[in-house]
């Protein structure tokens, strides 16, 4: 099961291997959709599953309590008919081994079909309605006091599909009558001018003009990145944590005479950003290295522009990627504040006098935003914060975006100067 490879083996959704034995494409889609759904209500299952069960089971039985969860998403949440959900979910027991199960798993879920309004009022007044970790709900409500139960609404919703389109393919109104002539509607966005709202979502290659590069898959928040750099015609500039290469498109997209370069820790990473900028037509200095050790990588010449999209805990990100909720840890966290403030403290050098730092986060973690950035001002007299202003609310110097508003994942930007010499 896909579950068990996110859960059991830590693996992103985007990498597991189960789905490859289904060569039916709505096969594939449904099973991807049901594991999608089943990790955005994880906690809200389990205590379902936890009060039609006259016992727990045992901990070998991981397979059997996750079908049952499958089976309780697709009644509660689907539109599956329940017959259908009911009967298909038993007989999976069957098909695992399980046959003694069968009768378990169909009295489980006629069950919630019997009960369900009463189910439903007791998980309204239970923790676990949020489908957040316990550490997580109370950093958010910690973090942001007034939003943090919007921003759980947020992470628990399916994220629209936001396209970016590529300038030097012509303008944003032909972007959109390509689009519209293939039976599909758009809608712009306020504060990213390249982004378009597509409606009903596709798989990518039924979009017009994808494969030649006339559109990315990209989140309006994180197509801000590359207009907050501000690049000017032949700049040198750095895409420190460049995988997997959206916004490294993007930049170029904006101005195909920069000299630019872009670096990831991972070679395997990379080689994405590399099928990215192939797909758009364009060239870039590809660089596998840590980008803090630049003793190993930087030719002494400086950058007029740097992108530091740094790594973080994508909490910012969960309504896109739900497996976040159960694959992090206050741990991670704790290391990727380390990893942020190291890469700071050592590309802040390779800067021109004059030249501009876009440190990013798809984070709504304080500690990796606005913390960072108190941190670092403190600690370096020749930076000033100078935006982005006014989107996004205030937090420190920076700015955040928060899941779900503005139909944006949650972002946080902040735009360091250096001083001229």
């Amino acid at each position: 099961m896909c579950l068990g490879e996110v859960l059991d083996q830590q693996r992103a959704l985007a990498d597991v291997h189960c789905l490859d034995k289904l060569k039916d494409p709505r096969e594939r889609a449904f099973a991807l959709r049901l594991t999608y759904g089943v990790l955005r209500w994880k906690t809200a299952l389990e205590w379902l599953a936890g009060e039609l069960l006259d016992k727990p089971l045992k901990a070998s039985e991981r397979q059997l309590q996750r079908l049952i969860l499958i089976g309780l998403y697709q009644l509660w949440q689907e539109d599956t008919a329940d017959h259908a959900a009911v009967h298909a979910t038993a007989e999976t027991a069957r098909s695992l081994g399980k046959p003694w199960a069968v009768g378990l798993v169909n009295a489980v879920l006629r069950r919630f079909q019997r009960e369900r309004e009463v189910l439903l009022k007791g998980l309204s007044k239970s923790e676990a309605r949020f489908a957040h970790p316990d550490w997580l709900l109370r950093q958010l409500r910690a973090d942001w006091p007034q939003d943090w139960a919007a921003m759980v609404d947020a992470n628990n919703a399916q994220a629209p599909l936001w396209l970016r389109t590529n300038a030097q393919h012509g303008t944003l109104a032909e972007a959109e009558v390509v689009l519209h002539a293939a039976g599909f509607t758009t809608q712009r966005h306020p504060l990213a001018p390249a982004a378009l709202n597509l409606a009903p979502p596709a798989p990518v290659h039924e979009i017009p003009g994808f494969d030649a590069g006339r559109f990315s898959v990209q989140d309006a928040a994180a197509q801000l990145a590359a207009e907050l750099l501000d690049i000017q015609p032949g700049q040198r500039v750095l895409d420190a944590c460049a995988a997997p290469g959206g916004k490294t498109g993007h930049l170029l997209e904006l101005e195909p005479s920069i000299e630019l370069t872009a670096m990831d820790l991972s070679g395997s990473r990379l080689e994405r950003v590399q099928e990215n900028l192939d797909r758009l037509g364009f060239k870039a200095t590809l660089l596998t290295a840590d980008a803090a050790e630049t003793d190993q990588w930087w030719d002494g010449r400086t950058f007029a522009r740097i992108l530091l999209d740094a790594p973080c805990s994508a909490t910012g990100v969960i309504r896109r990627h739900p497996e976040i909720k159960w694959l992090r840890s206050p741990e991670q966290v704790t290391e990727a504040c380390r990893t942020q403030s190291r890469l700071l403290r050592r590309l802040w050098p390779l800067l021109d006098p004059g030249g501009i730092l876009v440190y990013a986060t798809c984070s709504v973690l304080t500690c990796e935003n606005q913390a960072q950035i108190d941190a670092f001002l403190d600690a370096n007299s020749d930076a000033n914060c100078i935006g982005p202003e006014p989107s996004g609310r205030s937090s420190g110097p920076g700015r955040q975006f928060l899941p779900g508003e503005d139909d944006m994942d949650g972002f946080y930007y902040a735009v360091l100067r250096k001083n001229p010499a």
